[in-house]
């Protein structure tokens, strides 16, 4: 079965009425983050009955803060996890071939061999690098898609990354990993391709009283609630997973970016890859990004205490991001070129660590568990945005055996997402004559968005300075399911990751907004 993708306030509105008429679903989904939507999609390609609510918005939570990286494992296989390696090598491949080849692409990551880099690290890095084009051949990703790793030269260095330290530079190790155009994007198109399928995506509901076979739903927009009964209720909100079901333990660690102007990196084509002193696996990315950006990070901190609703970087922590990154350029970054920043948090396993002289959060594993808790709520709990197809697969098998439903196989591993040239929402018509960051944002549904645009101007950019279109944003309305100017800045774009952006587009956003209401409002 397939339907519309278009998420917008109409039909959210249609769909909340027709579930306070008590039918009976089989899976109501809590989470709207990358695993919540992961678990609708693969459920209602599988004939199941699927609700998703979310309280806040898609991806409000750890899903839009990660590091655009699509990981295949090497940083797992050199600490002894052999199975995330594999599995996360072969998710990779899975994204950059079938799933989302338009969001995830080959990102070139750059290790400088300065003098302070040892023999003995260099080996390590060159083992590791080949470990990793074993795991792609493994994982049968071809090398047109992730090219093989290689040394290259000074001058090949300085070309990638041009503010790369040239004192001593001895060339440099360069290897490949997929990186997301934007994470956020990924959560949306996944979710727009479960709506394609049947599945029911709810934004601005809460869910509540959750239990073996009902839930109350509150939307928050009205203060309304009802209670909603299903074969199965999924609890995949992440690190607020616990507030759903008390029983569960986790561990959050939080993980903070810093955001820069590409310039201040000389305009890089690669991610400038920093070995953290003192550590035997761990580096900082200098990522180049959408919007001529280039993202710094990441920290691996533990973060006891309240969860909350967006996590802030310590000073700390950008302190130890720029101090690390600094040992491997000519300029040193200064406080004042860091434009934006932001941090999330991993949803660990609590493993009993976290107290004096037992495990750091960087040392605690990335697998997922699924879990039945006494009020009969499935949970997932733990897990990588990179396996998140394996573990809406898992979670699905899972319910459907505990709860003895009749369901077909897992389809995913096959299935284009929305903007991937193979949906069927992909349009024939060229993309040759729009931008090339509409392209790299929309895949094979951009020319879509402008022609579907109502907006005055809409090829014109939000502000001046920023490659999105005011398209772009009357479409994250009418199909993405964008709600409020917030949810257009901070999620459907990421404008809103640097202050003095969000300042100037922020007019626009609720311009569209509220012409787009007009006009539905005359459209019923």
């Amino acid at each position: 079965m397939t339907g519309s993708t278009a998420l917008n306030a109409s039909r959210r509105s249609a769909e909340l009425t027709a579930l306070s008429d008590g039918e009976t679903v089989d899976i109501i989904v809590i989470g709207g983050g990358i695993t919540g939507t992961g678990i609708a999609l693969d459920a209602a390609t599988r004939g199941l009955s699927v609700v998703l609510v979310e309280k806040h918005d898609l991806a409000f939570g750890t899903s839009r803060w990660s590091s655009k990286l699509v990981h295949g494992g090497l940083r797992y296989l050199a600490t002894g996890n052999v199975g995330i390696a594999r599995r996360s090598a072969i998710e990779r491949g899975i994204l950059m071939t079938r799933n989302a080849p338009h969001l995830v692409h080959a990102m070139p990551q750059l290790v400088p061999l300065l003098p302070e880099m040892n023999m003995a690290s260099r080996a390590l890095v060159r083992v590791g690098f080949s470990a990793g084009d074993g795991l792609r051949r493994l994982a049968g990703t071809p090398a047109t898609t992730l090219p093989r790793s290689r040394r290259v030269d000074a001058s090949t260095a300085i070309s990638l990354a041009p503010t790369v330290r040239r004192q001593g530079l001895d060339g440099a190790l360069l290897a490949y990993d997929g990186q997301l155009v934007d994470d956020a994007r990924l959560v949306t198109a996944v979710a727009r391709t479960a709506a394609q399928h049947g599945a029911r995506i709810l934004t601005r509901v809460a869910a509540s009283d959750a239990s073996r076979d009902s839930v109350t739903l509150t939307d928050t927009l009205t203060g309304e609630s009802m209670s909603v009964s299903a074969r199965a209720v999924v609890n995949a909100t992440g690190v607020w997973a616990a507030d759903v079901d008390d029983s569960l333990k986790l561990r959050p660690s939080r993980g903070t970016h810093l955001v820069f102007d590409a310039a201040a990196f000389g305009n890089p084509t690669a991610a400038l890859t920093v070995p953290i002193p003192g550590e035997i696996n761990r580096f900082v990315f200098a990522m180049p990004e959408q919007l001529d950006r280039v993202y710094l990070g990441l920290t691996d901190e533990d973060a006891p205490g309240p969860i909350p609703d967006v996590p802030q970087a310590t000073p700390a922590e950008v302190t130890f991001l720029l101090d690390t990154v600094n040992t491997a350029l000519d300029t040193k970054l200064r406080p004042d070129d860091v434009k934006g920043s932001y941090a999330g948090l991993r949803p660990l396993i609590d493993m009993g660590g976290g107290k004096k002289g037992e495990s750091r959060t960087a040392d605690v594993s990335r697998e997922h568990a699924v879990t039945e808790s006494p009020s009969g709520v499935i949970s997932v709990i733990g897990g990588k945005l990179t396996e998140y197809r394996y573990m809406a697969e898992d979670v699905v098998n899972r319910t459907v055996q505990l709860r003895g439903m009749a369901a077909g196989v897992c389809r995913t591993r096959n299935l284009p997402l929305v903007g991937a040239p193979s949906n069927p929402v992909a349009t024939l018509r060229s993309s040759a004559d729009l931008p090339g960051s509409l392209v790299a944002r929309f895949g094979a549904e951009a020319p879509n968005v402008i022609a579907r645009a109502s907006c005055s101007r809409p090829t014109d950019p939000v502000a001046d300075g920023i490659d999105v279109t005011r398209a772009e944003f009357e479409y994250a309305v009418t199909h993405e399911g964008a709600l409020t100017a917030d949810d257009i800045l901070d999620r459907r774009t990421r404008i809103g990751l640097v202050a003095e952006d969000r300042a100037r587009a922020e007019d626009t956003a609720k311009e569209i907004l509220a012409e787009t209401a007009f006009r539905a409002g005359n459209r019923e």
